[in-house]
């Protein structure tokens, strides 16, 4: 019942399922990113109270976009700690231009390069989600073994991708490969 509501949705928004899946136990999970050849994709910590973006918000000003709240600030930087923990330090950190991404990247891993693939195409749907989409299983082809990468993106890129939805702080882990990738399952680091 519950997947087919989730598969209901999902069309509603005009999405389709994505990537393969399976749902390893946590430990798998922390072993495939140990292993490389992975990407953590992140959706943004806990962000203050709100759907999208207030109207006329514009990237690279903060205050005119729905941010990070303080349990956000705190969520991101166990996300950070629970890797760390564990010995798990990305290669690269990928973040959209949100305020609310980079800020996660940020306190979860102290660094972050903007990818515009990872933006969020939560008003433009139509225009953007093919493209971006495409983009990133083109990214996770190519993906080098050694080592994994975070992306910290939004809700919408993670469901395009993976016909998964995911709450705020939670991740995915996907192992690159020819065919776009696969899901190995998913992780709440934050919580």
């Amino acid at each position: 019942m519950q997947r087919r509501l989730a598969l209901h949705g999902l069309a509603t928004l005009g999405l389709t399922p994505g990537l393969g899946r399976a749902q390893a136990s946590d430990d798998a999970l922390f072993d495939a990113l140990r292993q490389g050849g992975t990407v953590l994709m992140l959706r943004h910590a806990q962000t203050e109270a709100g759907v999208g973006d207030p109207p006329g918000f514009r990237l690279g000003q903060c205050s005119t976009q729905r941010n990070l709240s303080e349990a956000g600030r705190a969520q991101s930087r166990r996300i950070g700690q629970a890797l760390a923990a564990r010995g798990l330090v990305p290669r690269a950190v990928r973040s959209s231009g949100w305020c609310r991404c980079i800020d996660t990247a940020e306190l979860a891993f102290g660094r972050h390069e903007i990818w515009p693939a990872l933006h969020s195409f939560f008003a433009e749907r139509a225009a953007q989600r093919d493209p971006q989409t495409a983009e990133l299983r083109r990214a996770l082809a190519g993906l080098p073994a050694p080592g994994f990468e975070a992306w910290v993106t939004h809700q919408v890129n993670i469901t395009a991708l993976t016909g998964t939805w995911v709450g705020m702080g939670e991740a995915v882990v996907i192992r690159g490969g020819p065919d776009g990738g696969t899901m190995l399952g998913r992780l709440s680091l934050g919580a």
